[in-house]
């Protein structure tokens, strides 16, 4: 399953290696990835492809959700169908 992952908070090191390292441990590959700094704001998207039989949508939300909380940062992980859905004009 493909889903868009959006984080966001202020510019700190270590943030791309925590999601990258929750994505890893659940066998999530990361398809493109783009990333931002402006000032002291951090901003990353990322498409990856969740392998459900390792980790389903549900695990991995609530791992990024624990990760986004000892960042103090957001983490935003959506099905890419949904994603797509809610900015479709």
């Amino acid at each position: 399953m493909k889903c868009i992952i959006s984080i966001l908070g202020k510019d700190r090191t270590g943030i791309v290696a925590a999601v990258s390292t929750v994505l890893s441990e659940c066998k999530a590959n990361i398809n493109d990835i783009s990333q931002t700094i402006l000032g002291d704001l951090f901003s990353m998207t990322a498409v990856v492809t969740l392998d459900e039989q390792e980790a389903g949508f549900n695990e991995v939300q609530e791992r990024l959700a624990a990760t986004a909380d000892e960042l103090g940062i957001q983490i935003k992980i959506q099905r890419e169908d949904v994603f797509e859905y809610m900015y479709k004009i």
